[in-house]
């Protein structure tokens, strides 16, 4: 590029100086001048006008980063906050669920009787003053939730995540601890679906523990997001505008949306809505992750969170096959394509359901 910048003004040097003898003498150096002109003109105006646009888009988010959860420009307040997990009561009894609709990222996994429960990633909580309903912890949840630097928010637990729990690598904040002062209940619904929290909840239990409120110095951010203009497509990829990830009671589904490109989530049945919104709740990636699992034998399930496995990847339409990968016990999950390309996501929010490697069948694209 400065090669012809270099070249372009020499030539308008030449140019100049022709004009300026074009005065004093004989008409053939005026006709040189003029069939030279246009190689003067042309390349000017490419040179500099792509760098003061990238300058300028810049501009447009001074005092903003680019959000872990998300990849979205978001105030630095809210981009370098730590975020909360907080467990969401998915039965039947329970929906709609209250501030799903902002958490970044949400996990859906099964748990006893082929119920799943959802566990919503919040960063940007600020204006929720309800939360939930919030329900108990299992112990997979837990190391979901560390991928993502998260304060772990839940009320109560299985037996079998006490032992993490209690230990110093997981800040939680946990109902049984703090029901009434930083949880409280409502009176529509009966106990246990009735638990909730809001943002002064979070706060006041965060200051109770002392947990720091600003992600851990060199936390690898979980995923890769696009950051050019234009969409990943996945053209090779497989049609999915109507994705069905084959769990057994809630039956859920998701719809593809041509017009805004978002995934509309519905289960028993119907539309999942926010309660507080009244809106649907929709999502622009969607991440299938096929686990081993097995039962304790009373119910509860351990669900494998490290070592490796397959999935999808699905978005704008379209969906393709993908593996996982997770080395450490309380490092990140990245994901891979086919040929070991980590992905890419779309920017925007991600639903991510957990799949047990025995009903990866159950699996429909449409």
């Amino acid at each position: 590029m400065k090669k012809q910048i270099v070249i372009a003004m020499a030539t308008i040097l030449a140019a100049s100086s022709l004009f300026g003898c074009g005065k004093n003498n004989t008409t053939p150096v005026i006709e040189d001048v003029t069939t030279t002109q246009p190689e003067v003109t042309t390349p000017a105006p490419t040179t500099v006008i792509t760098p003061i646009l990238e300058a300028t888009t810049e501009e447009f988010h001074i005092g903003e980063v680019k959000s872990r959860l998300t990849g979205e420009w978001v105030s630095e307040e809210i981009g370098n906050r730590r975020p909360v997990a907080v467990m969401l009561n998915n039965i039947i009894d329970a929906v709609p669920q209250s501030g799903i609709e902002q958490a970044g990222v949400v996990y859906e996994a099964p748990v006893e009787g082929g119920l799943t429960r959802l566990m919503g990633i919040f960063e940007d909580y600020d204006n929720l003053d309800k939360i939930g309903s919030v329900r108990s912890c299992r112990l997979y949840y837990i190391y979901f939730a560390k991928e993502f630097d998260a304060i772990y928010t839940h009320f109560g637990q299985a037996i079998y995540a006490e032992p993490l729990l209690a230990s110093s690598d997981v800040h939680n904040l946990n109902g049984l601890v703090l029901d009434g002062s930083c949880f409280y209940r409502t009176k529509d619904r009966v106990a246990p679906h009735n638990a909730y929290i809001g943002a002064e909840g979070i706060t006041k239990g965060i200051s109770k523990f002392g947990y720091r409120t600003e992600y851990q110095e060199g936390f690898e951010r979980h995923y890769q997001f696009n950051e050019g203009e234009e969409e990943i497509t996945l053209p090779n990829g497989q049609k999915a505008e109507k994705v069905m990830p084959g769990y057994s009671i809630n039956k859920p589904w998701f719809e593809y949306n041509k017009e805004d490109g978002l995934y509309y989530r519905y289960q028993y049945g119907d539309k999942q809505i926010d309660e507080l919104t009244g809106e649907q709740i929709a999502y622009k990636n969607i991440i299938m992750q096929t686990v081993d699992y097995y039962d304790y034998g009373d119910g509860y399930y351990y669900i494998t969170t490290t070592g490796s496995g397959t999935g999808k990847y699905i978005t704008n339409g379209k969906a393709i096959d993908i593996t996982w990968k997770k080395d450490k016990e309380f490092g990140v999950t990245r994901y891979y394509d086919l040929q070991g390309k980590e992905i890419t996501l779309n920017t925007g929010k991600t639903w991510v359901c957990i799949i047990q490697d025995d009903r990866e069948d159950k699996i429909v694209l449409e």
